[in-house]
Formats: C-alpha cells, structure tokens, sequence
C-alpha cells in the first residue's frame, strides 16, 4: 500500500534550503518515490497555516519511505534543509485499491469529522 510523506516547510534562511533544493533531485530519483506536489503557495481552505511551501512525496511502501529518509544519501542533503527551513514531516498511509473503489462521498465527509 502506497505511503505519502507530507512536508510542511517555513523558510528561516531561503538560501541555504534553495542548496537543499537543487540537490534533492538527484537523491530522490535513486528511491521509489515519486514527487506528487511541491507549492509555494498552498490555497487554505480552512484554519491557521503559517507555511511557505508543502511537498507531497508519493512511496510504494513504508520501507521505501523509510529506507529514504534514513539513507547516507539524503542525510548529506537533508542538514541544508533542516538549516534552511523549519519542517513538519508527516508519513500518512494510503488506502488500499478495494478501499478507494468502495468510499462514498458521504463516508468522505464522516471520516474527515472523524466518524470512522
């Protein structure tokens, strides 16, 4: 089942993350991952959001995800990033394809209430 790593970042020093930026690419393309989102300007629809940018990043599995995250390879990259930006990082899992055709909008809305 596919995972999602979500990053929310606020810029504290752009240069440094914009380094991060340039490299992150090169890295990222060596995993199983696919960048799914990566926006500078995130439309709120609803609450507080004090961010500069969110990244969506799309992996095959909880390893792979894992396996990125703590490899040498993006650890070298990621000291710019923490450098660079504040971040929260979320992992969410994906629903299985059985799942996905069986949601009603309905149980859309109760889920998102926390109705499940």
């Amino acid at each position: 089942m596919s995972v999602y790593v979500i990053a929310e970042l606020k810029f504290t020093q752009r240069e440094i993350y914009d380094r991060y930026q340039a490299r992150f690419a090169e890295v990222f393309q060596k995993f199983k991952g696919r960048l799914l989102v990566a926006d500078e300007r995130p439309q709120v629809l609803e609450g507080l959001f004090d961010r500069d940018q969110v990244v969506v990043l799309e992996f095959p599995d909880e390893a792979a995800a894992i396996e990125f995250q703590e490899s040498v390879e993006y650890g070298k990259i990621a000291v710019e990033r923490e450098a660079g930006a504040d971040a929260l990082v979320l992992m969410v899992r994906g629903r299985s394809n059985e799942a996905r055709e069986n949601i009603k909008a309905r149980d859309v809305w109760a889920m998102t209430l926390g109705w499940h």
